[in-house]
């Protein structure tokens, strides 16, 4: 990990900041004016820039000018007195990741400055995925459509919407459109707007004030800022609660919003991506989509092909992800033999690249020998039963890092491992425990953030799942059983999203 940069013309300031570091572990770097750090960034750059506004010669917003103009995913905190708010304002107008107002907690510097490394470690680790990794695989006739398409949209700033069935792989073509665009050097950013509870997801498009709510302690970047110049991708667009797609709407058509709790428009430079799996079309006529905003979305369409729809390429795919789960594991990839291949490319996989991806690791894992035979296959696959419950894998493996083809925002999940009905649940009582490391290491790594929450609320969805399956859907008689209480069981459910569920 590069180090933190601290610029500050205050010794007593870069020593505190410094002292607190190095008791978190991390390494630091200090400069006492801006023209130094300037010239630093010649031979290396810092993971995050923590920097003064007022200081002898040039300022700190020069500085922050100079490192976006270079540097645009460099998270850049200013330090600021109170009687220099307005300058924290111009702050966040250039792109600043947060403002630290002075006097300053001590704790809460450090949370903040955690917060920016863990954003600069993320987009650092999604930079080097991409460069690892081919973009989108595939020779079929249908694919090389797609490919056509991107082709002839690189140069444009045209809004698009791409459209296709769940795993076929729409953000990895958003991510090729981002890349071979005249964006290309600025960020590309990422929402599924299904995944955000539908009271915090203005505030993830839009940001938010301090005190705009409970809880609201500071200022906050939207998704929107943080793609200044650059893209916005918006996942299952479809699914954006109705309300939120008129104050999407405004920004799509004149280019401004507001932060929530704010009074001053914002202006937005950002080319918008939407995709979604649904029929906007019949959305429209049932009342629940726009047709305004549809229409403002629906400028350039562009469909992917199912997997059923290019056999050609499953292949070539299903050898890249047995190798790919083979180096993350460290072992030999396996081979699938020609009459195994042969099978595999005439099965209708419903979840599609996605679900490949899945078999594939679930091969990895569970298939005996080098070279897989159709009776290696899981049970559910050659005996014509549950295509779904077939592809849940062991042990995630390559669920955001080397999804090729696959929406890269659907990670495996802890609760497909914990389905009793999941290939593998009866193989080793004890083989959760190990999926539940994997699981962790793997988001660890990845730098995500919140990764005792996300597990443990994945483990209690498993947990009463299982439970209200037991019990044919009573909650009283599941809580029992799981040794809680009604009331939890009934919260959990609500807070968990759980369908099903009836009181005895």
């Amino acid at each position: 990990m590069k180090p933190i940069w601290i610029v500050d013309d205050d010794e007593s300031i870069r020593w505190v900041l410094e002292k607190a570091l190095a008791r978190e572990n991390l390494p630091t770097r200090s400069f006492s004016n801006v023209r130094d750090a300037v010239a630093a960034l010649d031979t290396g750059t810092p993971q995050v820039l923590v920097s003064d506004i007022r200081m002898p010669g040039e300022s700190g917003l020069e500085l922050l000018q100079i490192v976006k103009a270079r540097f645009p995913g460099l998270p850049v905190i200013v330090m600021t007195a109170f009687s220099d708010l307005d300058s924290a304002v111009a702050a966040f107008q250039g792109g600043a990741f947060e403002y630290l107002a002075k006097p300053f907690d001590l704790d809460k510097a450090v949370e903040l400055i955690r917060r920016a490394l863990e954003e600069s470690l993320r987009e650092s680790g999604d930079e080097q995925t991409a460069a690892e990794n081919p973009e989108i695989l595939g020779q079929a006739a249908a694919m090389q459509d797609v490919f056509r398409a991107i082709g002839r949209l690189s140069q444009s700033n045209v809004t698009v919407l791409i459209t296709g069935e769940s795993g076929t792989g729409k953000e990895l073509v958003a991510r090729a459109l981002h890349k071979h665009s005249p964006r290309s050097s600025q960020p590309f950013i990422a929402l599924n707007t299904a995944a955000i509870p539908k009271d915090l997801l203005e505030s993830e498009l839009f940001g938010h004030e301090r005190g705009a709510f409970t809880g609201a302690q500071a200022t906050r970047r939207g998704r929107f800022e943080q793609a200044e110049g650059g893209t916005l991708f918006l996942d299952e667009i479809g699914d954006m609660p109705f309300d939120l797609q008129t104050r999407l709407l405004r920004v799509l058509s004149d280019g401004h919003f507001y932060r929530v709790g704010g009074h001053h428009p914002l202006k937005a430079n950002v080319r918008v991506i939407a995709a979604t799996h649904q029929n906007l079309e019949q959305r429209v006529r049932d009342g629940l989509f726009r047709e305004d905003l549809y229409h403002r979305l629906n400028v350039i369409r562009l469909r992917l092909p199912s997997l059923c729809e290019r056999r050609e390429d499953i292949p070539i795919l299903a050898r890249y992800f047995l190798a790919q789960s083979a180096k993350q594991l460290g072992v030999e990839a396996k081979r699938l033999s020609d009459q195994a291949m042969h099978f595999l490319s005439s099965l209708d996989l419903p979840g599609n690249v996605r679900q490949l991806e899945n078999l594939c690791n679930w091969i990895t894992v569970m298939a005996p020998g080098q070279t897989v035979e159709v009776k290696d296959l899981p049970s559910e696959l050659t005996s014509g039963g549950d295509m779904s419950s077939a592809v849940s894998p062991p042990m995630p493996l390559a669920s955001e890092a080397s999804a090729i083809n696959g929406d890269s925002t659907a990670p495996v999940m802890m609760s497909d491992h914990l389905n009793p009905n999941a290939v593998g649940a009866h193989a080793d009582p004890g083989n959760w425990i190990t999926m539940l490391q994997a699981e962790a290491a793997q988001m660890l790594t990845a730098g995500k953030p919140e990764v005792m929450d996300a597990l443990g609320r994945q483990f209690e969805s498993a947990l009463i799942k299982t439970a209200l399956k037991h019990t044919h859907g009573r909650k009283n008689d599941a809580a029992i059983r799981l040794g809680i209480g009604r009331n939890t069981i009934t919260r959990k459910i609500q807070e968990l999203g759980i369908e099903g569920g009836k009181d005895d």
